[in-house]
């Protein structure tokens, strides 16, 4: 049991509503600093637009609990599992998060719509998926810009160089990190990931698994992306962070388990357009 942590236009009909289209979808002002080092590393500032900090409120202070994406100008996607009963608020353009670097934009959340069939009894079930709405659209720059979405049903191939970006603990049960930080996390195809000695039936095939032994995601990415690059260039978020084995962040055989965004595609445009 785990703890919980092709050419395609995405979202073509709904975004010409919902965003500019001059601004398009995961194409960043800076550039990723993308590399094959399989440990994690500190990102490039602000070469993941899209990714926010979740922070709840602990007495006077916020603190920082998920990540999230952005995809339009009022609507983050993150994990089910992130939300409870606390009070958040959204932070985007953040980097350094013991800083106030002047880049980043706060945001208090107007509406949190968890995902029907999200059962936090039963995380292997599925479903570990969120939408929250701001009380106010972003300002887009250089420094806060939204992912795109794959096409429903769209599955990323095994070995797919993705990456995983957050604030999460840099190893087990250790502090989170102060700058975002990304690592490559190449996909594990459904067949591997959910074979005996690996997952197993614990993986849906509305999940994506990705990672390995040596680099792996952590309590603090959940709800953040899994960023992978179409063949037309732009960055596609194919997962939520959902979670990890129970026996630590970096376990033989037990790569990092993502909601699938291609599975819900239809639910994140219902959503967004009905509230």
């Amino acid at each position: 049991m785990g703890v919980n942590v092709g050419v395609t236009l995405p979202f073509c009909n709904l975004l010409i509503f919902l965003w500019p289209p001059a601004h398009g979808c995961g194409t960043p002002t800076y550039e990723p600093a993308v590399s094959r080092v399989v440990n994690g590393e500190d990102a490039r500032p602000y070469s993941w637009p899209w990714q926010i900090s979740l922070q709840y409120l602990s007495g006077s202070t916020y603190r920082h609990t998920c990540g999230g994406t952005l995809l339009s100008p009022n609507w983050v996607m993150t994990a089910g599992h992130c939300i409870g009963s606390r009070t958040y608020r959204v932070v985007l353009g953040e980097y350094d998060l013991t800083k106030e670097e002047q880049t980043e934009q706060i945001r208090t959340v107007e509406k949190i719509v968890v995902h029907p069939n999200w059962d936090e009894a039963c995380l292997s079930c599925g479903n570990d998926i969120a939408m929250i709405k701001l009380a106010s659209p972003v300002v887009v720059n250089d420094k806060v810009q939204p992912s795109c979405v794959p096409e429903s049903g769209e599955v990323a191939p095994h070995d797919d160089p993705c990456y995983i970006t957050g604030w999460g603990r840099i190893y087990s049960y250790g502090p989170i990190a102060s700058k975002l930080q990304q690592a490559l996390l190449p996909v594990v195809g459904h067949s591997v990931c959910s074979g005996s000695g690996w997952w197993g039936r614990t993986v849906k095939p509305t999940m994506i698994c990705a990672g390995g032994e040596l680099v792996s995601g952590c309590h603090g990415d959940s709800g953040g992306p899994l960023n992978c690059r179409g063949r037309d260039g732009r960055w596609y978020v194919q997962g939520v962070t959902s979670f990890v084995s129970s026996r630590g962040c970096n376990t033989p055989k037990k790569p990092t388990v993502f909601t699938r965004t291609s599975s819900f595609t239809k639910w994140l445009s219902d959503t967004m357009l009905q509230h």
